[in-house]
């Protein structure tokens, strides 16, 4: 969720009426089926930490509350566990439709009140609320020649964008739906989106991996086999501050990599390595050609930054170079 600098719409509607007619409460939900109120589903969307920690609650007890007032399950990554290209987390809402619908609702209530209200302002707050939908969704959404978007907008009256794919992180199958408006204008549109996507059965196949952009990104699920030449670890402990949690202490590694497979860590234009880094938050240096670890004929990868870093460098590094194996 950011900061909406301005009233941003592309569909402007000016009478009072239809601007009752859009509200989240008064409006008709969309496609009316006996079956949607007892149709399990999600909806996962983006909030930076600071937002994360307000729905979170001193020792949990404001997503405890939420959780018991909506019925439904909201689940957050951890702080860590980021959506790639963002430094924001990841937060899950599941259950029955209406139970997550009212949960968004406290959400989004409780963020408006605290990071975007004015005070003594007399115009209610506009913020930008961004959902996370598989790319194979994302086509229902938009319907033939921007039909049901355009739809959505007109009765909402919100804004409503759909991010292109982006390339840049390999694996990454999901875009960013961004949601501007108030609360109603948010809520309606909301509304109107997951009623759309709960008939999607492709939609649901995500709902087993809630954050999977951590297993992939943040190397949790790793190994540390040396798969295909990728060298022995040899930890440099350079400034090490012993009073400093482990995730912060700046460490180095050096692990080495057959030189003929160097070119793949680095990718074209050196592409592969600055994702590498960028993901994992480290800083990765390559030996010059010649420059082999003593007695091998492997290139020396000197990984430096926190531990977690370095270890999610390595394995994204290790994983790049075990495709060779599976090509020969």
């Amino acid at each position: 969720m950011a900061m909406e600098g301005g009233a941003e719409s592309n569909y402007n509607s000016s009478t009072e009426s239809q601007l009752e007619q859009s509200s989240p409460r008064k409006s008709p939900p969309p496609l009316p089926s006996q079956d949607h109120e007892e149709k399990a589903t999600y909806v996962k969307f983006l909030l930076s930490n600071a937002e994360a920690g307000s729905i979170i609650g001193k020792g949990g007890s404001t997503i405890t509350e939420f959780q018991s007032r909506s019925g439904a399950r909201i689940q957050l990554s951890r702080n860590y566990e980021v959506f790639p290209g963002t430094p924001d987390r990841i937060v899950m809402v599941s259950g029955f439709l209406d139970d997550i619908l009212k949960a968004v609702d406290l959400i989004l209530g409780k963020l408006m009140d605290e990071f975007y209200a004015e005070d003594g302002g007399d115009v209610d707050p506009r913020s930008k609320f961004r959902l996370v939908v598989p790319n194979s969704s994302c086509g229902g959404i938009i319907g033939k020649g921007g039909a049901t978007i355009k739809s959505f907008i007109e009765d909402s009256r919100a804004g409503i964008k759909i991010s292109p794919q982006d390339y840049n992180f390999p694996g990454l199958h999901d875009r960013i739906v961004t949601v501007t408006g108030t609360l109603e204008e948010q809520m309606r549109a909301i509304e109107l989106i997951l009623f759309k996507l709960a008939d999607d059965p492709y939609y649901m196949q995500s709902m087993n991996a809630p954050f999977q952009y951590a297993a992939v990104y943040v190397g949790m699920n790793y190994g540390y086999g040396p798969p295909n030449r990728v060298g022995g670890r040899y930890p440099n402990n350079r400034q090490q501050n012993k009073v400093a949690p482990l995730e912060v202490r700046d460490n180095s590694m050096t692990i080495g990599v057959a030189d003929e497979h160097v070119g793949l860590v680095l990718g074209r234009n050196g592409r592969s390595i600055i994702e590498i880094s960028q993901l994992s938050g480290a800083r990765i240096k390559i030996s010059d050609r010649g420059d082999f670890l003593s007695g091998t004929s492997d290139r020396k990868v000197t990984i430096t930054g926190s531990q977690r870093a370095i270890r999610t460098a390595e394995s994204m590094i290790s994983r790049k170079v075990a495709t060779i194996s599976v090509r020969e």
